[in-house]
């Protein structure tokens, strides 16, 4: 016999020949992944109905906006947790049954199975939400077009941009006198409300507003309003000091929103696999 080329070696009793079959059930994990998903709509829209999922106060509401992002943080959090379960438990009940496998590899597939539900779930949900937020970019960017076309046209706009309120701006020009002219001349085009608006919205994106552009709108405002220089700067100082707040506020409120959010899509992910592996074990309980 050559040495080169050795005889192939036969397989013995005791030895473990390779599976022909995969062990992904496929159709168990499409089906736990729609009802998972089922799940979520089902529950997500109950939640936007009763007023959990909302971040948005209503005027008549007396909810403070961080109890509300709160609520709805937790009720994100249920959502996931019982699509999740849910989803995981009917991958494991409806997988194919391994026979001859040792309970050890059962348990890993089970939950591998549930693990594999979860995240073909949450790959179908982002791409839905990520759909829905390109709808809502287009829509923003249109009506954004909209707006600067009727302010291009003399039309007064009392559109927020960014974290800057219309109040705000109002607040720079309200006047110590109560004279006809001051009061008549109210359009933006000639008091400066367009201008100082957008001098806030490019401190806001650049991270301040600079000592050069307070100095102007201080002395623009004193000759608009009436007031001193020192007093319509003080105004400016407020001014930028409470929009300022409000854009740290509001990063702090998507920050905690992105960390819980997280935190959730994880124990969902550990609640899938458990339930999966509790579905398994319970098929074959009962085959």
């Amino acid at each position: 016999m050559d040495p080169l080329y050795p005889a192939p070696i036969t397989p013995t009793a005791d030895q473990a020949v390779e599976a022909s079959k995969s062990a992904v059930s496929w159709a168990a994990i499409f089906a736990g992944t729609a009802v998972a998903i089922s799940i979520s709509l089902a529950l997500l829209t109950l939640g936007s109905g009763l007023g959990f999922a909302s971040l948005t106060p209503s005027p008549r509401s007396a909810s403070s906006p961080a109890g509300l992002a709160a609520m709805a943080a937790v009720w994100v959090i249920v959502v996931q947790w019982l699509s999740a379960a849910s989803g995981g438990y009917v991958t494991g009940r409806l997988r194919t049954r391994w026979v001859g496998t040792h309970t050890h590899e059962v348990f890993f597939r089970d939950t591998a199975h549930g693990f594999v539900t979860w995240a073909v779930a949450t790959a179908i949900v982002a791409l839905f939400v990520a759909s829905a937020a390109s709808s809502l970019l287009a829509g923003g960017i249109h009506a954004a077009t909209s707006v600067a076309s009727g302010a291009a046209q003399g039309a007064a706009s009392n559109v927020q941009i960014g974290s800057i309120a219309p109040y705000d701006v109002d607040t720079l020009f309200r006047t110590t006198s109560g004279d006809a002219n001051s009061r008549s001349n109210n359009s933006p085009s000639a008091d400066g409300r367009g201008e100082a608006t957008r001098i806030l919205a490019n401190g806001l994106s650049t991270g301040g507003v600079s000592d050069t552009d307070r100095t102007y709108l201080a002395s623009l405002i004193a000759a608009r309003t009436g007031i001193s220089q020192a007093d319509a700067k003080t105004r400016v100082d407020d001014v930028v000091a409470r929009v300022r707040g409000n854009a740290e506020a509001a990063r702090k409120a998507a920050a905690r929103t992105s960390l819980l959010t997280a935190l959730a899509m994880m124990i969902g992910a550990f609640v899938a696999c458990v339930a999966a592996a509790l579905g398994g074990h319970e098929r074959d309980q009962h085959p």
